[in-house]
């Protein structure tokens, strides 16, 4: 199982800073997602890791190896590209084998390889087709066999699943799953795709603009993000604002107490390094951005001690295993998901109280996000949705 470490990798085409002083550690035998939308960056930092483009500045190490000015077919990392690039003229075995024949392998022991990785990812019996007779999945698939036929150190795969439909993803995903546990591969996946990034990836690295703007396990990005960005970029979330005193944030809901709502308190910081913290180590103040997931709210049914807002609903929608209704709340849009019956009979116009547990709360700085901020949230007692403290 191969480490690998960027150290402030940086590339620039001409005037355009691509990637931006990244620093990154991948853990040998696992799975990391480089996520982020178009031109974040991130098939630059993975073609920097395959010896495709060599860095304006900063480092590749794969374990203690620096592999930074180390020719890509000498490196021991194999990409996988979106396209598949398979040449049309040769059939599907002969573009597995293709690397093994750069490599002076011999040709009765380059066919039996290439038959055995078509066999591993489902293609037994097809390495005589070329590839305009087979599908966008199978295509796919032959590229993948291709670069596993050269028993790689490191695994890098370009947005592996983006010309799939549904069924092939779910299929594919397993796939890539399997054969990462099997052969114990370090994997760096790039996706733009949330839901793919957090099924595959143990970790997951989020750019904006060729900077890493927040790592870590895939769950921290739905409950605890750094800033409003990741939170957003992570679908709906709900944001309030606020302005934070201690551990009380004053919003036009009310008082809410969010004890743990720094970014520095989750497992890994915002991008700028902020504590949002006091001295004594408590949250510190300012203008905030309360987060809570519409999932993580609840319909009141009178037996919680948490804080409850009332509001009235402007619409809900049946979403099949889960009903979402957006509520206003002291002029606040507040979504809300459930997947029970709940919201069944939640119709316009509709009277709902909701609580809000203190577990479910977090805060981000709001200046990050260049929003205004409010100097003055309206006060609890004026607000048209009231607050029932804990």
């Amino acid at each position: 199982m191969t480490d690998i470490h960027l150290d402030g990798l940086t590339r620039r085409f001409g005037d355009v800073l691509a990637l931006d002083d990244l620093h990154l550690d991948v853990a040998g035998g696992s799975i990391t997602a480089l996520l982020g939308p178009s031109g974040c960056g991130k098939t630059t930092a993975l073609k920097l890791l395959a010896g495709l483009l060599r860095p304006t500045a900063g480092r590749v190490r794969f374990g203690d190896r620096d592999v930074t000015e180390v020719a890509a077919e000498r490196r021991g990392a194999v990409m996988v590209f979106q396209d598949h690039r398979l040449f049309p003229y040769l059939s599907a075995g002969d573009n597995v084998a293709f690397g093994l024949r750069m490599r002076g392998v011999a040709r009765r022991e380059r066919r039996r390889s290439a038959a055995a990785a078509l066999e591993r990812v489902g293609l037994d019996g097809l390495a005589g087709r070329r590839p305009g007779e087979l599908s966008s999945g199978q295509r796919q698939r032959v590229a993948l066999a291709r670069a596993l036929v050269l028993e790689p150190e490191v695994l890098l795969l370009d947005e592996p699943l983006a010309n799939l439909d549904a069924h092939l993803r779910a299929g594919m995903r397993e796939l890539i799953l399997d054969l990462q546990r099997d052969r114990e591969l370090t994997l760096v996946v790039v996706t733009h795709d949330q839901e793919e990034a957090v099924v595959l990836a143990e970790d997951i690295a989020l750019l904006f603009d060729g900077r890493l703007h927040q790592h870590g396990a895939p769950r921290t990005f739905f409950e605890r993000p750094a800033t409003a960005r990741t939170a957003r970029f992570f679908g709906t979330t709900n944001l309030v604002p606020g302005h934070r005193s201690g551990t009380q944030v004053h919003t036009p809901l009310g008082e809410l107490h969010v004890p743990d709502g720094a970014p520095d308190s989750a497992p890994d910081s915002g991008p700028d390094g902020r504590s949002g913290r006091g001295p004594d180590g408590a949250p510190g103040g300012g203008a905030v951005w309360v987060l809570v997931r519409p999932e993580r709210l609840q319909v009141d049914r009178g037996d919680s001690d948490h804080p409850r807002v009332t509001g009235r609903v402007l619409h809900s929608t049946y979403l099949g295993t889960r009903t979402r209704a957006e509520v206003e709340v002291a002029g606040v849009r507040l979504t809300v998901d459930a997947s029970d019956d709940t919201l069944a009979d939640a119709g316009p116009g509709t009277s709902l109280t909701l609580v809000l547990p203190p577990s479910a709360l977090w805060t981000v700085p709001r200046e990050e996000d260049g929003r205004a901020a409010l100097s003055d949230p309206a006060p609890a007692a004026s607000v048209a949705g009231t607050v029932e403290p804990t």
